[in-house]
């Protein structure tokens, strides 16, 4: 059973009535606006642009390296998309997949996408080979458009993906490297002359219908596509754009986060609406981050919890104080590191938030308190949870028990009316993420696979995952798909894969315990590990093996891993061969006493 845990401090009863009156005088309208939205069901993302258009013609909209489109600039681009996808005969609800990194690009075919109504399906662009087949077949797109970087990449799955004759393939250029491959369409010379008038068929789309798929781990097996619709871009513009982060068209945010993830969309969407300037970084640069800061004069930027460990892992600079950021915007910051992360960087506004692509609830920190993902403006409850069990605890009359205050428990939303989950592709898939009869029959939870503690006026902090998912790197890892991976490696007999936790990093890293086919001696962990890189995106690699000659199981057959990943990777309570693989090296290697020091230390920047 899970033990009730103290917070390090509660919200103050008194400040949260003074800063939530405060909020509401100053925000009420619009959040009335905002929780209309839906019933309405009226307004799409493609008119809020053009109304974004209109006030903001002709203020940067966005920047990306040597590149600048005023809105007026980025909405004639959005609009030639659009009017291509027409001309293709796309329609409201026809799907188009999409394999590009950072880049302007990217915004604009989404964008544009969505003013005509189809589903822009957000492929990963760090899945490799069995995953990246999944995702491609799970959302087969009437046209598939994949950018020059990302080419080699698809180019070797191509054959397995049993494309018809009627899909269409589409190449993005990019820096000239390579030209557009036979079999494939040049799409930036094909939209380069076309209209650059809003299409009229923007006013036919809705707030409920659907946007994009973006991918999730989900709780096991590959990764699942959750389907998102206008209302998730139209909300984070109103509660994370305006209320959370009181964004106007005088602030600069920066964003490196891969816009394939939520929390990477986010950092556009909100400013977009705003009429504020977005300044995309093609990737993450630990080195570069605050120069780029400062030399943009950005005022927000967009962050996961594991970009502000390496921000704080970098050795202090007197320049650390010196950049224009008044507010941030993101998910995963920990407590631990908060409150330090705050005074360093001088941030007045840290605005933690915490959603997932396929949940149907959210939490943020709109007023402003410290170590706290902030409160929830649906419904949604904590409730009591077994560890050793796996599962929530009912009681004597089989409903479900929510925790007191300063406890931890499994996070679940209520799916009814304009909140109901929308689920996955996949209805098996949506079913398993849905309990029913919780507090009285016939109502329905979603169940959003993390634990959170209740720090009192329906605040919250994160605590962790749960179950077959572990998070590393900014990714969600699902053990299954990795175990998949491990299985049909004939030296093995069996795996379980979990996440492990180690000194000076966020989120768990990623440990398999094996069943060898054969003596450990004679094992292939070159092969192993060739195996693994060729059919798994680098950060679901794991970092550590562990060889046994059992596995124990549950009454039905499931593995348990709760001892396992009680004893983590600590050698004075392990007695099995361990073995990790170290940063920059591409084989693992036994696991020493002084190797296991040097984790401990810090010494390893994994």
């Amino acid at each position: 059973m899970l033990e009730a845990s103290k917070p390090k401090e509660y919200i103050d009863r008194k400040e949260y009535r003074e800063r939530r009156k405060e909020f509401f005088q100053k925000h009420s309208q619009i959040a009335q606006e905002a929780m209309k939205l839906n019933y309405e069901n009226v307004l799409s993302w493609g008119t809020v642009i053009e109304r974004t258009v209109e006030k903001y013609s002709d203020k940067t909209a966005i920047i990306f390296e040597d590149k600048t489109l005023t809105y007026k600039e980025f909405n004639e681009w959005i609009n030639r998309y659009a009017h291509y996808f027409i001309s293709l005969g796309l329609k409201k609800g026809d799907v188009i997949e999409v394999m590009i990194k950072n880049r302007p690009e990217l915004l604009i075919i989404l964008f544009a996408s969505s003013k005509i109504g189809a589903v822009t399906s957000l492929i990963n662009t760090d899945l490799r080979e069995k995953s990246l087949i999944h995702c491609f077949k799970l959302t087969p797109g009437k046209i598939i458009i994949i950018d020059e970087e990302c080419f080699e990449v698809f180019n070797k799955v191509k054959s397995d993906l049993s494309l018809s004759e009627d899909q269409k393939l589409y190449f993005l250029t990019d820096k000239g490297r390579i030209s557009c491959p036979e079999g494939f369409i040049d799409i930036s010379q094909e939209v380069s002359n076309l209209p650059i008038h809003n299409p009229l068929i923007t006013y036919d789309i809705k707030t409920l219908d659907p946007i994009g798929y973006l991918f999730t781990s989900g709780t096991t097996g590959f990764p699942k596509a959750a389907m998102v619709d206008h209302s998730l871009a139209i909300m984070i513009y109103y509660w994370y754009g305006i209320m959370l982060c009181e964004l106007t068209p005088e602030d600069i945010m920066y964003t490196s986060l891969p816009l394939f993830h939520g929390s990477g969309l986010i950092g556009c969407i909100a400013p977009f609406g705003c009429g504020a300037t977005i300044v995309l970084a093609r990737k993450f640069s630990v080195s570069r981050f605050w120069d780029e800061i400062r030399k943009y004069k950005a005022t927000a930027f967009s962050y996961v919890g594991e970009v502000c460990r390496y921000l704080m892992n970098q050795p202090p600079n007197p320049e650390d104080l010196k950049n224009s950021v008044r507010v941030v915007i993101g998910n995963g910051l920990r407590p631990e590191i908060w409150m330090d992360f705050k005074k360093r960087f001088n941030i007045p506004r840290i605005g933690e938030f915490y959603a997932a692509v396929d949940g149907n609830g959210s939490f943020a920190n709109l007023l402003n308190f410290d170590c706290t993902v902030g409160l929830c403006a649906t419904s949604y409850a904590i409730v009591k949870y077994d560890i050793d069990e796996d599962k929530p605890i009912r009681d004597e009359d089989g409903f479900m028990q929510k925790v007191d205050i300063g406890e931890t428990g499994l996070c679940l939303f209520q799916s009814a009316g304009a909140t109901q989950s929308r689920g996955y592709t996949d209805a098996k898939a949506t079913e398993s993420k849905l309990f029913r009869d919780v507090f009285k029959k016939g109502d329905v939870w979603f169940n959003s696979g993390d634990l959170l503690r209740d720090i009192g006026c329906d605040h919250a902090q994160f605590i962790d995952r749960l179950g077959d998912t572990f998070r590393w790197k900014g990714n969600n890892i699902s053990t299954t798909e990795v175990e998949e991976v491990l299985n049909v490696f004939d030296q093995i007999s069996l795996s379980t894969v979990y996440g492990v936790q180690i000194p000076h990093t966020d989120g768990r890293a990623g440990m398999a315990a094996i069943v060898p086919t054969i003596n450990l001696e004679n094992f292939d962990l070159k092969g192993l590990a060739t195996s693994i890189k060729n059919n798994l995106p680098n950060y679901a690699v794991p970092l550590f093996l562990r060889f046994k000659s059992n596995l124990s199981t549950t009454a039905t057959f499931k593995l348990k891993k709760g001892k396992l990943k009680q004893e983590n990777i600590n050698l004075e309570k392990i007695e099995d061969p361990l073995y990790v693989m170290l940063p920059e090296m591409s084989e693992y290697v036994h696991m020493t006493e002084e190797i296991y020091e040097n984790i401990q230390n810090g010494r390893y920047k994994f």
